[in-house]
Formats: C-alpha cells, structure tokens, sequence
C-alpha cells in the first residue's frame, strides 16, 4: 500500500513515516524542502513543493492508496490560509484521482468536540490559547467531512513526545475529558496507520487519549 504523508517532517508526521515503512508501506512524503527529511530508505519518495502548487500535489497523489495529514499551522494566533487551501487542493485532486481514503490529523476542541471539554479547561483551551488553529482544523474537517471520500478525522488530547504504548482510549460517541488529557505522538502515529486496515473509524471522527 501507497500513503501520501503531508506534513511529513514534523513531529508526528515523521513518527509516522517511520513506523509506516517499518510497518511494509511505501510512503510518498511532501515536504517544503529536500532537507526537512533526513530519514532514507527505498521504501519512502520525497516530493518536494508548496500547498498551492496543484501539479505537484498531483505527482504526489496519484496512483496512491491513501492520504494523511499532519499539517498544522505554525503560530496560535494567526490563521493558516495556505494549509485551508492546501486541504482543499489535495481533497480536490484525490477525487479526480480517485484515491479514495483521507486521514486528518486535528485535535479535540474542533468541531463539536469542544463540547467535550470541562470548564474551566474548555475556556482556557478552546476559547483562548486555541482558538485560531482550532478554527482552522474545524474548517479543514468541514471540508473533507462534505468531500466524496472515505475520511476519518483524529482527534487527540494534547501531544507529548512519550513512548508508544497500548494503553489507548477512543470513541466517537460524546464523551467527558477528565482534565487535560494527553498523548504521545508515537501512539498517534499508530493509531493512524492502523485505521488504514481498520473500517470501524470511516466516515467518523473519532477522539483518541492516552
């Protein structure tokens, strides 16, 4: 199986390029530059160019099995435009390339999962410190959510840098955060991978905790 990873040099995004080809997948990673990826390996093609550059987004979707997203905007006070449109562009061209399977990485407190959180974390989290990139992961969620494919969207607790481990707790249905509850990113990662061979979670958004 082929995956598009976006987002592939970031943290999470490069935990899951490793454990991806570790795990027998090949994987097309598309970064801004050659450099943001030191990883090498037969398995894994680098492509390199911007969000808004359509025909380079094309080489690197088609003929691929699925998509990830790992994208996330750099700032908690600025919006990310260029990421929005990038999820637009790449839901776009995986329809007429008909590559049918997208998994969004966002975060609890987007969409109807703020609801989710107590107070007074949901004021402090959600309604403050982030508000822009939640806003931006809603949209990009509406986005694919309304699109023709077969999504899932992540949302986890806050991200941490922890081993991986199998003490992992996820749902769709509404649920009541205890605190502010965490993750590591390597288990994010497999939680990923692992939908792709998993159907429990198409269609759905699903919240993910440690």
């Amino acid at each position: 199986m082929k995956l598009v990873v976006f987002g592939a040099s970031g943290k999470t995004g490069s935990l899951l390029i490793e454990q991806a080809l570790a795990s027998g997948y090949e994987v097309n990673a598309y970064v801004r530059t050659q450099e943001s990826i030191k990883l090498v390996h037969p398995d894994l093609k680098v492509f390199v160019g911007q969000l808004s550059e359509k025909s380079k987004l094309r080489l690197a979707i088609t003929g691929a099995d699925a998509c990830i997203s790992t994208l996330g905007g750099a700032s908690l006070t600025k919006h990310s435009p260029q990421i929005i449109q990038g999820i637009d562009n790449i839901v776009s061209i995986m329809e007429d390339e008909k590559v049918k399977r997208i998994l969004y990485l966002s975060s609890i407190g987007a969409g109807n999962s703020r609801n989710y959180m107590p107070q007074p974390i949901r004021f402090f989290i959600a309604d403050l410190m982030l508000r822009v990139p939640l806003a931006d992961h809603t949209a990009n969620e509406n986005r694919i959510t309304q699109s023709q494919l077969e999504w899932t969207t992540i949302r986890p607790g806050g991200l941490t840098d922890g081993a991986k481990s199998d003490n992992l707790k996820h749902g769709t249905e509404n649920m009541k955060m205890k605190g502010n509850q965490r993750i590591s990113r390597s288990n994010v990662a497999a939680f990923i991978l692992n939908q792709l061979t998993n159907s429990n979670y198409v269609n759905k958004s699903v919240w993910l905790f440690e």
